[in-house]
């Protein structure tokens, strides 16, 4: 039995700071990691920043900043986010660390030595996706379907290209055969179809002047630069010590699950297996692909002004609010949409008037009555919770803890504990604790604060009320 899982999440470009769709990730990620762990498995995350790209450049010219200093800032800023969210990795890998980062990618470039060759290119490049599109790529505008608006660079230069063509028929039998399985089925089928469609060579490389000097420089080509893609799937390498540290590497590696967004499946479900597949590594086990978080029913932009900056409301209201709305309302495998009224609406429901009402009166029950509970720890997730997990379907588990808290207030209820006493109270306020213990071991991987906060005000002997666990919040604007 495989005893250790490795989680990623995809590595976030850092050209600006991050809004509630990177929120999303961390906090799905962090579910998976909850949750293997709880199998009782060794687990290890990692994530970081997404640091050597065209785009970072750009953005850090704009700013008039030096990049180093620019990315730093930024990157800062995502882990930040993880921590406020509780989602905090193991690993926070840099894509600009010369200490690891850079010798693990030219090694990972040196295995795939036989594959690279020199060639002169003109293409459309988009700076947003870091890619080249062939015109049939494109909308009927000629742009790219994940940054409509913004015209592609077109970029005629010098660059290393990779055989990804070589590769093409050796993918479709590994993703067929589900040696590199593909979550959702759909996806798998989006990514096969693109497969059978015919692949070309891809550029892995920029040069000088196009990169400013930055990045990881191409082994024995000081004009070049590695291309951003090559380098930073590799971060996930580089976190388990590829190149680096060879034993912490072998216990790690292969992935146990990549968690990216839809946008950047080609990139994982592809390039990164075709770039193992030639450097004679192993490929990762799982990719779980979700989809996008809408904000007000439309796509987050700039444009719009409707980027949303998860920190205020995760300053207020601390994590698990914010956790339970974005695994509690959004389906993993459909888009998504947040509004803080939504929010405000999910949390007062569901929060305030479901679970922690609950929690508040069986309490306040159980303090009136004066008896000495049994202190019994659940072992294990039900096991409705745990098939919708080994699914990725955090809103479904989410779904059935909440059907249970709702048959709990039903059984109080039926049951009118104020009106018993002696050993019917006693055996009636029992039952209620150990569901709500079960509860709060359910809810370990999605809210782990309140889970945390229920284990210990229900842990007996004595158990007592306390201040509520989701106090009811204003409906007033102003108040928000």
């Amino acid at each position: 039995m495989n005893n250790k899982s490795y989680i990623t999440a995809a590595i976030p470009y850092v050209n600006a700071k991050p809004h509630i769709g990177h929120a999303l990730e961390f906090v799905q990620t962090n579910v998976i990691v909850r949750y293997h762990r709880l199998l009782e498995k060794e687990v290890l995350s990692t994530c970081g920043g997404d640091e050597n790209a065209v785009k970072n450049v750009q953005a850090a010219e704009a700013a008039g900043k030096p990049i180093q200093e620019f990315v730093d800032k930024n990157n800062q800023l995502f882990f930040a986010l993880t921590v406020k969210l509780n989602a905090k990795f193991d690993v926070w890998q840099k894509g600009s660390d010369q200490k690891h980062h850079f010798p693990s990618s030219q090694k990972l470039w040196e295995l795939c030595n036989e594959d690279i060759y020199k060639k002169k290119y003109a293409g459309l490049y988009c700076v947003g996706c870091e890619v080249f599109y062939s015109p049939e790529e494109l909308d009927k505008n000629g742009e790219c379907f994940e940054h409509p608006g913004k015209k592609l660079d077109k970029v005629e230069e010098e660059n290393y290209f990779f055989k990804l063509s070589k590769y093409q028929e050796k993918l479709i039998e590994i993703i067929e055969k589900d040696e590199l399985e593909i979550v959702p089925k759909s996806r798998k089928n989006e990514v096969l179809s693109f497969l059978k469609s015919g692949l070309h060579d891809l550029s892995i490389s920029r040069t000088n002047k196009r990169a400013r000097n930055w990045g990881v420089p191409v082994p024995g080509d000081d004009s070049q630069r590695i291309y951003v893609w090559f380098d930073a799937l590799n971060i996930y390498q580089t976190g388990v010590g590829f190149g680096w540290d060879e034993k912490k590497y072998k216990k790690w590696w292969p992935a146990d699950v990549h968690v990216v967004g839809k946008g950047i499946i080609r990139f994982h479900a592809i390039y990164w297996p075709a770039f193992l597949l030639s450097a004679g590594l192993k490929l990762p086990r799982k990719i779980f692909v979700h989809e996008y978080i809408m904000v007000d029913g439309k796509k987050m932009s700039k444009t719009v002004g409707n980027v949303y900056d998860p920190l205020p409301l995760l300053k207020k209201h601390g994590a698990d609010p914010l956790r339970y709305y974005l695994l509690s309302k959004l389906s993993p495998f459909s888009d998504g949409d947040f509004s803080e009224k939504k929010f405000y609406s999910a949390y007062n429901s569901d929060l305030a008037n479901g679970l922690g009402n609950l929690v508040s009166r069986v309490a306040k029950l159980c303090e009136t009555s004066g008896f000495e509970f049994e202190t019994k720890i659940p072992e294990q997730l039900r096991a409705e919770v745990k098939k919708e997990l080994d699914k990725f379907r955090f809103d479904r588990a989410l779904e059935k803890i909440w059907k249970k808290i709702s048959e709990i207030d039903r059984q109080i209820e039926k049951n009118r504990p104020w009106k018993l006493s002696g050993d019917k109270l006693k055996e009636v306020l029992s039952q209620l604790v150990d569901e709500l213990r079960q509860i709060g071991f359910d809810l370990q991987p999605f809210l782990p604060e309140a889970a945390e906060k229920i284990f210990e005000q229900f842990k007996g002997p004595k158990i007592k009320a306390a201040t509520p666990l989701f106090p009811r919040l204003s409906t007033k604007r102003e108040n928000l």
